[in-house]
Formats: structure tokens, C-alpha cells, sequence
């Protein structure tokens, strides 16, 4: 990282993604060029994100030539100019990593992933959960990405004073 006074740790590059609305993941492709996607995950612990899909398409094609993708994601991205000295700027909350992912054919751990992604997507409406998954699990893949290191996070941001909050100074 270029700008080491922007790091940020585990935990806030963890919040960014919780609370980023979707992450874009990227893969590779059969003939080694990159594809990435922005997708609703949910993360069940401090190594592990879920997103289900189609049972076929690229993103499978993708896991199956090579299962290494990196997350990213951006959360209070706010254009402005530089309170001390008026140059623009960009403010922002953001976060990467890396991971394996894998297609989930366990049927249980299927259910719990999907369980989870609903939760946190449409927690008001988990009373139609069982239905949806009679209706659809055997025509949803669920994808499994483990973390092969804690993300990393970054940030800039100014404090009410127009001081850039530097590593470590939260708001």
C-alpha cells in the first residue's frame, strides 16, 4: 500500500464488507483473463463469505479453472474537495482480499449459506425461507469463498475539523 497512513485492520476492512451492499468478486477465466462481478455475499465468520447463483455460467466455469478470487469493496465513497487546501479528493471506506471459493454440495450447509444470505438481505421475510428453498434449492448453486488471509482496509477521511483522519483514528 502506497499511502501506509490509510491502512486500516481486519476488523474495519471486515465492516466494510458486512456493510457494502454488494462485493465484487473477481475470477478467472478459462484463457486467463479476469472477471469480476458485483454480489450479495453474506460472511459467516472471520474466514468465510457465501453467494448463491445459477446452477451453470461463468462464475462456475471460472471456480472450476482456478478457484483463487479477490473481493472488493467500497462502502461511503464520497467525492469533495480538500478542506485545508481545496484540491478534490475522494473520501472512501474500502476493503480487500483473497480467498478460495468452492461450489457447496453439502445439502445442510447449502440450506444454513442461503439461510444466512436471507437474513441479511431480507430479514423481514424469512417466514417465506422454507417455502423458497422447497420451491428452488435444487436449482440454486451456493459458492463458498474461504479466506486465505485477513483482508486488508483503507481509507480516507476527514474529521469535522478538516484534519485527514490518519491509521488507528476513528471518528
Amino acid at each position: 500500500m502506497r499511502k501506509s497512513s490509510r491502512e486500516m485492520d481486519a476488523t474495519f476492512a471486515f465492516e466494510v464488507l458486512d456493510k457494502a451492499p454488494y462485493v465484487t468478486v473477481s475470477f478467472t477465466r478459462l484463457d486467463g483473463s479476469p472477471y469480476g462481478v458485483p454480489l450479495s455475499l453474506v460472511r459467516t465468520d472471520d474466514k468465510t463469505f457465501y453467494f448463491h447463483c445459477a446452477m451453470e455460467g461463468e462464475k462456475l466455469d471460472c471456480i472450476t479453472a482456478n478457484p483463487i478470487v479477490a473481493l472488493s469493496a467500497v462502502t461511503r465513497c464520497t467525492p469533495t474537495v480538500g478542506p485545508k487546501d481545496g484540491s478534490f479528493s475522494l473520501q472512501y471506506k474500502s476493503a480487500m482480499a483473497v480467498g478460495k471459493a468452492e461450489i457447496v454440495s453439502d445439502r445442510e450447509e447449502k440450506i444454513e449459506a442461503l439461510r444466512a444470505i436471507c437474513l441479511r438481505f431480507l430479514p423481514k421475510h424469512m417466514d417465506a425461507f422454507d417455502d423458497a428453498i422447497q420451491r428452488s434449492l435444487e436449482r440454486t448453486a451456493v459458492v463458498k469463498i474461504t479466506l486465505t488471509a485477513p483482508p486488508t482496509g483503507k481509507r480516507k477521511q476527514y474529521d469535522k475539523q478538516g484534519e485527514e483522519m490518519k491509521w488507528g483514528r476513528m471518528e
